[in-house]
């Protein structure tokens, strides 16, 4: 099976190679976020003890957006909606770097784990970027905030729905 018929099956989502790629950074992350969260850091100030805790809650909470919004987006056929879905799973991957960063910072020492997961989600961007290239820009709603429109289409450009031809009404006295 080709990369693009992986992506082209909106049942499949569960099968294909992204939505796996997601589910193992989720793993991952799970594991990190539990050793994160039982960790006794050689700090004297308990704020840094707790700063580690919200970075394994926030790992735990970025990794698991990922996989729901790869099902949302593969059961959407409209780009705007799949970009938009797109946009939020970007977010998270990004997010999920700074906090490692983060647990760094506050005495995680098990960077052999941050090292593992910064892989997955180096593969899994590769993956992403490709999911990405099969979003159909003819198939949308034009998005009224403007950010999720396809090239070419602006917030205020009319819909054939939203034209109004005065010849379709009769305006006899």
């Amino acid at each position: 099976m080709s990369l693009e018929d992986d992506f082209s099956s909106q049942n499949s989502y569960e099968n294909s190679a992204l939505y796996i790629k997601a589910t193992e950074i989720l793993k991952l992350s799970n594991r990190i976020a539990e050793i994160a969260a039982s960790y006794e850091t050689a700090a004297t100030d308990s704020s840094d003890q707790e700063i580690l805790r919200s970075q394994a809650l926030y790992i735990r909470e970025d990794a698991s957006i990922i996989p729901s919004k790869i099902a949302g987006a593969f059961n959407c056929d409209l780009y705007d909606i799949k970009m938009e879905k797109a946009c939020l799973i970007r977010k998270s991957a990004q997010d999920l770097a700074t906090h490692m960063t983060g647990l760094e910072m506050y005495g995680f020492r098990e960077t052999e784990y941050l090292d593992l997961l910064r892989n997955e989600i180096e593969a899994f961007r590769i993956l992403f970027a490709e999911w990405v290239k099969t979003f159909d820009p003819f198939n949308y709603i034009i998005d009224r905030w403007g950010l999720f429109n396809p090239p070419g289409v602006n917030y205020n450009d009319l819909e054939d729905d939203d034209s109004i031809d005065p010849d379709d009404f009769n305006f006899e006295d």
